[in-house]
């Protein structure tokens, strides 16, 4: 679910801060600016790949026809490797992803993909060979899936149909090493739909270091119960088989509760073409959430995680003969932090990992035994959470991670030593730092932004000097000048506890008279460990509400991320109780201000957000005039075993959390006026979510307004849709504020 934070601000654009305007010239923003035009897009490096000697770059460029070349060291182009405009009968039209083969001597290309759902697609792959200069696809027999180079750049992988293939680059030819996969039954190298939603990847196989095994997980849905959907003729797409008789759209969906899958690893041998079975243990109802090669070729390393999430064990299984041990166990009173799966780094003197651990109360990194188990070296330490471990340079025993250490708004990019000393911060910059490095760590390009920059994209020596800038959006602030928008402002407001404080942002009213009283819209989305109260660059409809008139307000309640475990697991059990007495003691706050007015607020949130913006209108009707909410859960029944268990074990261990706290369940107290808006094809939150809440509120006579979007999935998008869905906001907004 985590994924629908990004729902919230949908439209990368931008937020004033440090340029002045005249008031009187400014153009008026337009939602056809917001929604359709992208008036105020900003521009970036997109495609970034390292090359293998360290000192080059590429980029995907005008969009998607060409893949250039670029030195670190000056930030110049050194050449086209591939110009699709070059190529006589070419199969593409444009690049969505590459990857190199380990010699560089060739790309594999991915275009026209097919969403499937979140994270899954299929695709057509397509193999450049830069020394015929040709350009072949991958396989002839339909569209395939998560194509990827083996080490050696020999073969390449790929899914189609719930099986795996292998393609030999050398010969041309492939072959399936597996014959059962089927829809809804068997999926072979690509999680099932929990998995690919909750545990957030979509590959499930690994080429091992040597090239010579190829690790994959079986998942087995027969006993997963089956979530239907109609799905009908529709525009934007347009299915037109569905013209007449919708169709019955059918998938295996595990709630709260019920059954998931088994999943099984195997390791297939490339030379002897033997298929075998790892031994992850007895137990079926559990989880594996990952499978990744150890620095020995022949040991693979299982995730093995319980169904609570509270007990995470790495097993090293032999790729010959399948035996497994447990290496390392990890538990924890509430659970098992999963953003932190792809983190596992395994040293090359085959003896140590660094691993995420919480044990002292916040996300920092450790350097483990691989025979013990146990830590030999705390690596960062302080009252703050690392966000991301983005690698290691084993030449010079340095880590680089990402971190909260600044503030929980902000992110910043540090080096360590592996012993714990010589930190440095490699990104002063105030704001949001995200960086990717070269091969060899030599170089780094910084994507930063805050509420009063855009992004800008600098390229930097491993010494922390800018060598350039590769871009930074002076059109876009150029742009702005003509457009009347007001600042984001950080601030904090008092939680339901009376002591804590949460962050918070305000966009006030342009124009702004502190004399006047203004109508308020609190935004958020409020989900565990997530994040909305951030140090970064948006634009969005926000502003167009400040120009209207609104004061717009976000709020990070308790259960949100980067301020410790305690306050990040405080929710645990009780999902929506916390957070809903922070937003609508956040929202009495705000009442007390001199230029608000008290009678109108509004609160308004998207999935999570969404659920959290009904449940305040029910507990806070008091405060609040109005809510809105779209995709919103309205019980935790209705929504996914991973996601709901992690946080709030099965409703038959904790039936009071999960119906105390469902909105479902507090149509009674519904006063103000409500928008439920919802798409008809939503595989995450199912529209069933709506419709059993709009069922309790007719039998309880509560008057509502509902939105339903035909064929849409949780993201509501497609042609003019999302114009149409703000603009529904901005009517019910006029209307009841």
């Amino acid at each position: 679910m985590k994924i629908s934070r990004q729902i919230l601000t949908f439209c990368i654009l931008m937020c004033f801060g440090f340029l002045s305007f005249s008031q009187t010239e400014n153009q008026k923003i337009s939602m056809e600016d917001l929604m359709l035009n992208g008036t105020f897009s900003q521009k970036s490096v997109q495609g970034l790949l390292s090359m293998k000697d360290g000192i080059h770059y590429t980029t995907l460029e005008e969009g998607g026809t060409k893949i250039v070349k670029y030195s670190y060291a000056t930030g110049k182009v050194v050449d086209t490797l591939l110009n699709l405009n070059q190529i006589k009968d070419v199969e593409i039209k444009s690049i969505n992803e590459y990857e190199f083969s380990a010699d560089e001597s060739r790309i594999l290309l991915m275009t026209n993909p097919e969403r499937i759902y979140r994270r899954s697609f299929t695709a057509d792959y397509f193999v450049f060979s830069f020394k015929n200069r040709e350009l072949v696809p991958l396989s002839k027999n339909g569209k395939q899936r998560l194509a990827t180079f083996s080490p050696n750049g020999n073969r390449i992988a790929f899914v189609r149909d719930n099986n795996l293939y292998i393609h030999n680059v050398l010969f041309g030819s492939e072959i399936r090493i597996t014959k059962d996969g089927e829809w809804n039954k068997i999926q072979n190298g690509t999680p099932d739909w929990v998995y690919e939603e909750e545990f957030e990847f979509n590959r499930a196989f690994e080429w091992s270091p040597n090239s010579e095994f190829l690790a994959y997980m079986k998942f087995n849905e027969g006993d997963v119960k089956m979530f239907n959907m109609n799905k009908f003729e529709g525009l934007y797409p347009q299915i037109k088989e569905n013209a007449l008789y919708p169709e019955n759209y059918t998938y295996k969906y595990p709630k709260a509760g019920e059954k998931n899958s088994t999943v099984e690893v195997f390791v297939y041998n490339i030379e002897d073409r033997i298929t075998k079975r790892m031994d992850v243990g007895e137990e079926k109802d559990q989880y594996i959430p990952r499978i990744k090669w150890t620095q020995d070729p022949k040991m693979l390393s299982i995730y093995r995680l319980n169904r609570h999430q509270n007990k995470l064990e790495l097993l090293l299984a032999n790729a010959r003969t399948g035996s497994s041990n447990i290496m390392y166990t990890q538990e924890n009173k509430y659970y098992i932090e999963e953003g932190n799966f792809d983190f596992l780094t395994y040293l090359n003197d085959g003896r140590h990992f660094i691993y995420l651990d919480e044990k002292d109360g916040f996300n920092h990194l450790y350097l483990f035994d691989m025979v013990t188990g146990k830590s030999v070296q705390q690596i960062t330490n302080g009252d703050w959470d690392v966000t991301d471990f983005i690698g290691f340079d084993e030449k010079n025993q340095v880590c680089y991670y990402q971190s909260a250490e600044v503030s929980p708004m902000d992110r910043n990019v540090y080096s360590v030593k592996l012993n714990g000393t010589a930190k440095k911060m490699l990104t002063p910059d105030k704001g949001t730092n995200n960086t990717v490095f070269s091969n060899g760590y030599k170089y780094y390009i910084n994507y930063f932004s805050s509420i009063t920059q855009p992004e800008t994209v600098s390229l930097f020596n491993s010494k922390g000097k800018m060598i350039r800038v590769l871009e930074n959006n002076e059109e876009l602030v150029a742009k702005l000048k003509e457009y009347q928008y007001s600042p984001k402002e950080f601030t904090m407001l008092p939680a339901a506890d009376g002591m804590t404080m949460l962050n918070a942002w305000m966009i006030k009213p342009f124009d702004f008279d502190p004399s006047k009283k203004y109508p308020v819209l609190m935004t958020q989305y409020s989900g565990p460990n997530s994040q909305s109260v951030l140090n970064s660059w948006s634009f969005d409809w926000y502003q167009y509400l400040a120009q209207e008139g609104y004061v717009v307000v976000c709020v990070d309640p308790r259960g949100t991320g980067a301020r410790g475990q305690m306050f990040r697991k405080c929710t645990y059990m009780q999902l929506g109780r916390l957070e809903s007495d922070d937003q609508i003691s956040a929202a009495r706050s705000l009442a007390n201000e001199s230029f608000t007015d008290e009678n109108r607020i509004a609160i308004w949130g998207w999935s999570y957000g969404g659920f959290m913006s009904t449940l305040c209108l029910e507990k806070g009707s008091d405060v609040f005039a109005a809510a809105i909410a779209v995709a919103p859960v309205t019980n935790w029944r209705y929504y996914d075993s991973v996601y709901t268990e992690r946080f709030m074990r099965t409703p038959q261990e904790n039936a009071n959390g999960y119906d105390d706290n469902s909105p479902i369940n507090h149509v009674d107290k519904l006063k103000g006026s409500l928008l439920l808006c919802h798409g008809t094809a939503d595989d995450n939150v199912h529209i069933q979510n709506t419709y059993e809440l709009t069922e309790r509120l007719v039998q309880a006579d509560k008057q509502f307004e509902m939105q339903v979007y035909t064929n849409r999935n949780h993201s509501i998008y497609g042609g003019k849709t999302r114009l149409h869905l703000y603009n529904r906001f901005n009517k019910f907004l006029k209307d009841n504020l």
